[in-house]
């Protein structure tokens, strides 16, 4: 039986959230998994904004982002596997596209997978341009794809009804 799709929820990430998402990040990306502290460190950042998608107490997707205006970038995002397709992966997105907005950016960036056309096609749907290859980023060796979304552009997407940014406390 597969979850039900209406039934997940967006909010920011909380430290208490770091470990299940670490958990997540070995068990999605193994090769190239973030330690445990740079999530933490991530979060004590002003700058950086960590959203967590959640069903049923779960952690089914995370997403984080950058932004030193006028530039966002997208730092990570996650949907488990079982989860895909259900409009999480886009939900995130939009949701840091709506808090670069807010934060004053103009542009965001992100780095993809060469071999990861699931991420491509979803960061194409939504405007993004590839601007520059980064050979070997990876550390299985794979090349890394540069991604541009240009925030100001005509018909670039805007996402009315995104959650709007929470004030974030620093510590």
């Amino acid at each position: 039986m597969s979850p039900d799709p209406g039934s997940w929820t967006l909010r920011p990430m909380v430290p208490a959230d770091v470990p299940a998402v670490h958990a997540l990040e070995r068990r999605l990306f193994p090769v190239d998994a973030w330690p445990l502290e740079m999530f933490t460190a991530e979060l004590a950042q002003p700058v950086c904004w960590y959203w967590v998608a959640e069903q049923d107490g779960e952690i089914i997707g995370y997403a984080g982002l950058m932004c030193l205006r006028p530039v966002g970038d997208v730092q990570t995002i996650a949907v488990v596997p079982e989860h895909e397709g259900r409009g999480i992966g886009s939900a995130l997105l939009r949701t840091l596209h709506a808090q670069a907005r807010e934060l004053g950016a103009t542009e965001v960036l992100l780095e993809v997978r060469a071999d990861n056309p699931r991420a491509q096609r979803l960061y194409r749907r939504f405007g993004y341009e590839q601007i520059h290859t980064r050979p070997r980023y990876y550390r299985d060796g794979a090349d890394a794809l540069i991604m541009r979304l240009d925030l100001t552009a005509p018909g670039a997407p805007h996402e009315p009804g995104a959650p709007t940014t929470p004030t974030k406390e620093t510590p």
